[in-house]
């Protein structure tokens, strides 16, 4: 088994199947030492990096395709899309693949964290201050303990704007 196999962790098995059970659930990650959430009910799977080919002419954070088990799917870099300093990978890298009405996308992060559940009353709006560029991916704040999760809008993500 590769290294590539190894990393491939499935999360549809029978504790993730029933809708009522992903409420308030997501998956974490880290990029650049900040960590961010996404609710797991879009996370299909996570893998190790893959060769992608590139795509020309597409936005600087869309990383290329890569095929998997022989479906294509376009992959972005959340670093670049948050317009952060790209990194070279490391064998914490890996691709968060999402299914968002029908669309599959892989994200690229510096590293999975780990599932949590955050009830929506540990959830709070962004502070109005956020205002930068990529301030409008973020949908809320979640509270774990003595750290903020910031909760991600996993459409906002991938919608690529003309």
């Amino acid at each position: 088994m590769g290294s590539k196999d190894e990393l491939k962790i499935d999360l549809l098995d029978d504790e993730y199947e029933e809708e009522d059970s992903l409420e308030d659930k997501y998956l974490t990650f880290a990029l650049n030492d900040e960590e961010y959430g996404i609710e797991i009910r879009y996370v299909t799977e996570i893998i190790g990096m893959q060769n992608i080919s590139q795509v020309p002419d597409v936005n600087d954070f869309v990383k290329g395709v890569i095929n998997l088990r022989g479906k294509v799917i376009p992959v972005i870099d959340i670093r670049l899309r948050f317009h952060l300093k790209e990194r070279v990978y490391d064998n914490r890298t890996c691709i968060i693949v999402i299914n968002i009405d029908e669309q599959v996308v892989g994200v690229i992060v510096d590293r999975v964290m780990e599932v949590l559940n955050i009830p929506r009353g540990e959830v709070e709006a962004p502070p109005k201050i956020m205002a930068g560029r990529s301030s409008h991916f973020i949908q809320g704040m979640g509270k774990v303990g003595e750290r903020v999760k910031m909760l991600l809008d996993a459409n906002k993500l991938i919608l690529i704007e003309e």
